[in-house]
């Protein structure tokens, strides 16, 4: 984006309070009025003392009363109004700027997990603040300065050759070398400043990648390396930044150096200007006044372009995070289905992340509702995304899945999520208490309800121990809380948002041997009468799945029972054989593999 077209956009962003900006762009454009006629006043009663002088008329005080009294007024008009722009300015500016935040973080949060994988959170937490400050900054800028500057220089300065045109060329060919000047330093400066911001997000990344780690960091030894790593990035953005400072400390200098040579230029031509009888002494008075005034404007307008210049790529990097757009949205016509049963379909169901390598094949199944159903498979053969299809993190490529004969694709996709609770294999609790975390589930739940889905997670025994029980904070990622702890309160969480359909992914992976006994009779009684889809690497845990889909490069390659799978003697067997170090497997059902199986 262009520095004109991000300007324009970050004005833009003031659109919910409209009446307000118009209102204090007008309110500013009648102080630079103001502050304009001050000058021109000021002239005005200068050459009325001097010909009266040169006359030797005498004057009284009510012959200049009325240009004092509008000098004055116009003096007091530009205090209030400024005091009065400033003022709502900066209540304007603050509300827009967390209404901004509020917008991008809404807006993030509905982008799919293919757009999360793929940006650090650090670098998205760094342009959300960035990019907020920095348009706050702005829109100050704009009502405090930009706006009666730009007002001083494309109006009111065209108005002065009216006044006296030759003082008058001087000042409109300071603004044309003022506009040259910051345009060269502008283009030398681009592409460095590029450099800088992204130097500045790899800090970012790379601290919060950091302090989220600090554990592993720590007994890895790797304290030293990291700070190493850190002030490597440091280097760079340093010796990034350093250039583009020295250009516009060349542009800060070459305005100071203006303000002096256009005053003396002013009034040295205005004194020739005089003595030829082309100027008043008033006149001279007056653009000296120009001069000052416009300068100010000028050094306002150099720093504005700085700010937005070193400010421009963090607003472009804001607007472009809310530019991306869900990979998943809803239909216009997507309806809300209320409660459903659970059947669920997939039918002929491919998809792929590249375009290119199927990571779902032609995938065909029907669950019935209340069934529980087991995927198994190596890693990366597509159990995990055939199920994140289930809930919509990602749309097929071809073909449909439908719920109670229901494309998905046309329930609203909260709707949707509402009726299926998942478990991930990571936890991901937030920094919350344990109640905080268990009402992701359901905001409204009883303490009855809560206490029952504890208990069904066979939770109930640990968070009784924490000191504040349900009120305990279970700090950042639930890191407070054993691996165990943590899943089993993902599992409560769960099982509190009461879903006709449950996907458990890898759910018990994080349980010792007793535990995950001792949650999977939890798990069977209450996923009792719901549609039920299981994701396990140990094969033991779906022991009592009314059926198995072994997946195999996308695709399902054996399905049925575990008894009819492991007398099928097929790749299900294989990774049973693997698992459980059997040397051969009984010709019969696999009763031997389940009582030799670890819990």
């Amino acid at each position: 984006m262009s520095f004109i077209a991000i300007y324009r956009r970050v004005l833009a962003q003031l659109a919910p309070e409209a009446a307000l900006a118009v209102a204090l762009a007008l309110a500013n454009l009648a102080v630079a009025a103001a502050q304009f006629a001050e000058p021109l006043l000021f002239g005005r009663i200068i050459d009325r003392l001097t010909t009266a002088q040169t006359a030797q008329v005498a004057l009284s005080v009510f012959d200049l009363a009325p240009m004092l009294a509008a000098w004055v007024g116009f003096g007091l008009f530009s205090i209030a109004g400024s005091a009065l722009v400033a003022l709502n300015a900066d209540r304007l500016s603050h509300r827009r700027r967390v209404g901004m935040m509020a917008v991008y973080f809404d807006h993030v949060l509905h982008l799919p997990l293919s757009f999360h994988s793929a940006v650090h959170s650090g670098r998205l937490l760094k342009i959300m603040l960035d990019g907020a400050q920095a348009m706050f900054g702005l829109w100050l800028s704009f009502f405090r300065e930009n706006c009666a500057s730009a007002a001083a220089l494309f109006i009111l300065l065209p108005m002065t050759l009216f006044v006296n045109w030759r003082l008058a060329a001087i000042l409109i060919l300071l603004v044309v070398a003022f506009g040259l000047l910051t345009s060269f330093v502008l283009r030398r400066t681009e592409s460095l400043q590029g450099r800088v911001e992204r130097y500045s997000a790899d800090l970012a990344e790379h601290a919060s990648d950091a302090l989220g780690n600090v554990p592993v960091i720590q007994s890895f030894t790797r304290v030293e390396s990291e700070s190493r790593a850190l002030r490597r990035i440091i280097d760079a953005l340093l010796a990034a930044q350093m250039p583009v400072l020295s250009w516009w400390a060349i542009a800060a200098v070459a305005t100071r150096a203006s303000s002096t040579l256009s005053i003396l230029s002013i009034f040295l031509l205005g004194i020739w200007l005089h003595l030829q009888g082309l100027a008043t002494i008033g006149e001279i008075v007056t653009f000296i006044n120009f001069a000052t005034m416009l300068i100010g404007r000028l050094e306002q307008m150099v720093g504005f372009v700085n700010v937005l210049f070193m400010q421009g790529p963090r607003i472009s990097d804001f607007f472009s995070v809310l530019d991306t757009r869900p990979g998943v949205e809803d239909r216009p016509n997507a309806a809300d289905p209320g409660r459903l049963a659970g059947n669920v379909v997939f039918d002929h169901v491919t998809f792929s992340y590249d375009g290119k390598r199927a990571a779902v094949d032609d995938v065909s199944f029907e669950v019935a509702a209340g069934e529980t159903v087991a995927l198994v498979g190596s890693t990366g053969s597509g159990k995990s995304t055939t199920l994140s299809l289930l809930h919509r993190v990602f749309d097929p490529t071809s073909g449909a899945i439908r719920i109670d004969g229901v494309d998905i694709r046309d329930m609203a996709l909260v709707a949707l999520r509402r009726n299926i609770g998942v478990v991930f294999q990571e936890p991901m609790l937030f920094a919350r208490s344990i109640e905080e975390n268990l009402r992701i589930g359901k905001p409204d739940a009883t303490p009855e309800e809560i206490d029952l889905a504890l208990r069904r997670a066979q939770a109930t025994d640990f968070v009784a121990r924490q000191p504040d029980g349900v009120a305990a904070r279970v700090g950042e990622r639930g890191r407070s809380l054993s691996g165990g702890e943590r899943q089993r309160l993902s599992i409560a969480r769960a099982l509190l948002k009461d879903p006709p359909i449950m996907i458990f992914d890898e759910a018990t992976s994080a349980l010792d041997a007793t535990t995950e006994r001792q949650i999977q009779a939890a798990l069977d009684a209450a996923t009792r009468g719901r549609t039920t889809f299981v994701i396990a690497h140990r094969l033991a845990t779906i022991r009592n799945a009314s059926r198995i889909l072994v997946f195999d490069a996308g695709r399902i390659v054996e399905s049925g029972s575990f008894d009819e799978l492991v007398a099928h003697n097929g790749r299900f067997a294989t990774l049973a054989r693997a698992q459980f170090m059997a040397p051969a497997l009984p010709d019969g059902p696999g009763a031997a593999i389940q009582a030799d199986a670890p819990g």
